[in-house]
This record gives C-alpha cells, sequence and structure tokens, in this order.
C-alpha cells in the first residue's frame, strides 16, 4: 500500500507519519514552502521523513504568502501570544485545501491508496479547515475529482489525529517510538528551530506534554 503524507515538520504531522508506517504504508512524505516565517519546520521535515523511512520526501513551492491575510505569512501582522475568540490571525486562508490538492495529485501520479493528514479539532487553535466537516468535505471532493476514483478506484483520505487531545497524540507518539525533539511546531521558530515558547502551537504543545507527563524536548530560545 502506498499513502502520501503531508509533512510539515511539526508534532502532530509527524506522528500521523509514524502512524501511516504503522498501518503498513509505503509513505510519499510531501512538505510545502507556502510562505511560512517559521521554514525551520521544512529542516525538520525532511529529518523525520529520514527517520521513519519516508520512500520518498518531497518539498513544494506554493507562494500563498503572496497573497498575505495571515500571521504566518504577512510579516506586517504580528503573531499573537494570547489567545482570543474566533478564528486567530494566523490562520492561513485555504492552505488545507491548497496542500491537499497537490496531496491528490501526487497520490493519483502513485496510485495511491490514501491521504494521510494530521489535522486535530480538539487541542487546536480552531481553524476551519481542520475540522471533521472539512475532511469529510474534501474527501467527497476526492470521489469527483479524480480519474482513479471515476473509474471505479478509491484514495482514502486519513485523518487519524482529528478527534485526539494533544496529550494524547503525545504518548501515541511515544507509543510509536517518536523522536518528539525533531519536530518544530512553534510559529517563529528561529533559523536553528528554537521556539519562543509564547506563541498558540507553543502553548497547545507545552500544555500537551505537561498533561500526558512526557519531560518536553522542545528548544526554546
Amino acid at each position: 500500500m502506498r499513502a502520501v503524507v503531508l509533512l510539515s515538520g511539526g508534532l502532530d504531522s509527524a506522528t500521523t507519519l509514524a502512524i501511516a508506517r504503522q498501518r503498513g504504508f509505503s509513505c510519499h512524505t510531501l512538505s510545502c514552502h507556502y510562505g511560512q516565517r517559521h521554514e525551520a519546520e521544512l529542516t525538520a521535515a525532511r529529518s523525520v521523513a529520514v527517520a521513519l523511512g519516508a520512500a520518498e520526501h518531497r518539498e513544494l513551492e506554493i507562494p500563498l504568502g503572496q497573497f498575505g491575510g495571515s500571521a504566518l505569512t504577512d510579516p506586517a501582522i504580528a503573531v499573537p501570544e494570547q489567545g482570543g475568540a474566533g478564528i486567530p490571525v494566523t490562520y492561513v486562508p485555504a492552505r488545507n485545501t491548497v496542500l491537499l490538492s497537490f496531496a491528490l495529485a501526487w497520490a493519483e501520479v502513485l496510485a495511491a491508496d490514501a491521504i494521510f493528514i494530521g489535522v486535530n479539532a480538539i487541542d487546536y487553535s480552531g481553524y476551519p479547515d481542520c475540522r471533521p466537516e472539512f475532511i469529510a468535505a474534501f474527501q467527497r471532493v476526492m470521489a469527483l475529482a479524480t480519474k482513479r476514483t471515476v473509474a471505479g478506484g478509491a484514495i482514502r483520505l486519513e485523518a487519524p489525529l482529528i478527534g485526539l487531545g494533544k496529550a494524547d497524540i503525545i504518548r501515541r507518539g511515544v507509543d510509536l517510538g517518536l523522536d518528539h525533539a525533531m519536530t518544530v511546531s512553534c510559529y517563529r521558530a528561529d533559523d536553528r528551530g528554537r521556539a519562543c515558547g509564547r506563541c498558540d502551537a507553543c502553548r497547545l504543545r507545552r500544555e500537551g506534554f505537561a498533561a500526558a507527563g512526557v519531560a518536553d524536548p522542545t528548544r526554546y530560545v
């Protein structure tokens, strides 16, 4: 079995890759440079792909940053240090829709059986494209939009973390032998991959390790 796994270099996507490998998939990992300010995650993704035995790792340039509209792609918008009501400014418009579209194209060429994405709708920042409704809707798009599925084949969209809290995700990674120190989650990580310790991603990650009773291996500035 083959799978395309979207790999950002963060904790969730690395755990998703470990799960896909455990399920017996030959994993083809895909990372995307979409204009994010925290490019250290791409370096982390390369390390994770090698460590977890990806059959192939590719990186795409997808210039979502040209549109701006997010604190992750527009340097004029500050990354907030406190959560608030509503969808935060760290949301990147249409990001998961775009990334899954590229993953789907590669999956069809590979004759892959599945696409894995590490979205989570429990301990998360409230992004609309991380919800179960979005995953279900994109599965329907996949069924309509590809030659393989129209011809009677199937490509499954797998989101194995979507109903797990961050602590459970961390425990699952430990069970699978994942080295969390390789991963970078911070929205403002420096060039060496060190985390700021103050952004929403850092908060969720730090609280997750504490709740899991697992030592936090994150390198902070």
